[in-house]
């Protein structure tokens, strides 16, 4: 077995590695490429060792930026695997199916300045939408292509096949091995990968890795008084998935360690006033808090619904009209139980100068989002407002399901418990955990659904 150094090493000077996962999973092996240097020769190695499907691994914002969504919007796949629309090159490709027009696809995709317009539909390559948080939360080849790229500091776009034998059955660990001692490939589980992020604090080793880029990007700062208080807002634009955020930084400058609020976009909740979530309430306790404090508020564009957006999230709430919970919904439609991610968020705070704050939040996810990307969470103080009869379920079943912080069981006239507190109320004060405890159920993004398995 090899390391996961000498496998970042191996993607960066252009070779595959073979990655397994458990024997209690898939027990398969696949062979993982790095996107950006795929070549002909090594993709028609892959081919020949494999059933020759061969799907390309990357992170949901990059998929958004190229327009490729869900293949069906209704998955039946047990495992959830996130297959989207199949894509070949738009120029520079043949028929698309030679292991030539395939690399220069797999290229296309990694190449941050690529389009929608830089590719065709339908294809040869199977682009996979990876889970935010990679293998820590879901412990899946999709995920660990990811991540193994994005830690060789290479664009965290994969290219991943799995080793079948020359009989038609899947390739196990020991077979595996021996195809990396023929083939002098480095071999390692994604067991191996998620104990060197735990280890590791999820840092790349700085030798040898490409320069990140910037994630966001500052347009415009203003004076904008509001009802809770002055601020300055800040425009930020997302250079990964073109989303437009905005940081409300209190008029009066931060303070060490500020409160800040990370908030996801909820026109239903924030503009509407609606009653099925806590969302508005939580915006204006926090403007309250950060204008009155020294603190911001990070407003995030692209997490209506969680993350799948404004239409789909009517239509969850269809079906949780006839029934079905929060959860549940997301999952009948073929998404995520969450799809947001927050290193944007990092981002932003990191461009502000808030690396270390104090997070208003009911969301341990969001803690560990924006550690994992560099921004230490000091404290938590959780925001119990907005709880109405309209939305005990839903909040129950985040707090149940999700992982959320609530205390659905106090007296309904307990102080923070329903409606908006006044100023003054005490806001619960929650510790920050230094990592996730067990693998899996833990992620650097988002909460844990138990119904996603493996790709």
């Amino acid at each position: 077995m090899g390391t996961v150094e000498e496998a970042l090493d191996a993607l960066r000077a252009g070779r595959p590695v073979l990655v397994a996962d458990s024997a209690d999973r898939e027990d398969e092996a696949d062979v993982v490429l790095a996107a950006q240097s795929a070549t002909p020769e090594w993709v028609a190695w892959t081919i020949r060792r494999s059933s020759g499907y061969l799907c390309a691994p990357m992170p949901a914002g990059r998929a958004d930026a190229l327009d490729l969504p869900l293949m069906v919007p209704s998955s039946q796949d047990p495992r959830r695997t996130a297959y989207t629309v199949t894509v070949d090159a738009a120029t520079g490709v043949t028929t698309g199916i030679s292991a030539a027009d395939r690399a220069r696809t797999l290229r296309v995709l990694a190449d941050p300045a690529s389009g929608r317009g830089d590719l065709i539909r339908p294809g040869h390559v199977l682009p996979l939408r990876a889970v935010p948080g990679g293998v820590l939360h879901r412990a899946g080849h999709t995920e660990a292509a990811v991540d193994l790229c994005r830690l060789a500091g290479l664009e965290p776009v994969g290219a991943i096949a799995e080793l079948v034998r020359d009989d038609g059955r899947m390739v196990r660990l020991p077979e595996a091995s021996a195809i990396a001692a023929e083939a002098g490939l480095v071999l390692l589980t994604i067991a191996d990968l998620q104990a060197w992020r735990l280890a590791h604090d999820d840092v790349a080793p700085a030798a040898g890795t490409a320069p990140e880029q910037p994630r966001v990007h500052a347009t415009h700062t203003a004076y904008l008084p509001t009802a809770h208080g002055e601020f300055r807002v800040h425009g930020y634009r997302d250079l990964r998935t073109g989303d437009e955020h905005v940081a409300l930084v209190a008029a009066s400058g931060l303070v060490d360690e500020p409160p800040v609020r990370v908030h996801s976009e909820c026109l239903t909740g924030d503009a509407f006033g609606s009653a099925r979530c806590d969302c508005g309430p939580q915006l204006d306790a926090a403007l309250r808090i950060a204008a009155a404090e020294g603190g911001a508020v990070v407003y995030l564009r692209g997490h209506e619904g969680r993350g799948i957006g404004l239409l789909a999230k009517v239509a969850a709430y269809a079906l949780q009209d006839a029934g079905r919970d929060t959860v549940e919904a997301n999952v009948d439609l073929g998404w995520p139980a969450d799809r947001r991610e927050y290193g944007a968020a990092a981002a932003i705070l990191t461009d502000l100068g808030a690396c270390r704050v104090r997070l208003l939040t009911n969301n341990p996810a969001k803690v560990t989002g924006l550690r994992a990307h560099g921004v230490e969470v000091t404290q938590v103080r959780a925001l119990e407002v907005g709880r109405t009869p309209h939305n005990e379920a839903y909040l129950r079943t985040k707090a149940t399901s999700m992982g959320h912080l609530l205390h659905l069981d106090d007296a309904p006239d307990a102080p923070g418990a329903s409606g908006t507190p006044a100023p003054g109320d005490p806001v619960r004060v929650d510790p920050v955990h230094a990592a996730p405890t067990t693998v899996g159920t833990d992620t650097t993004d988002h909460a844990f659904d138990p119904l996603e398995e493996l790709a």
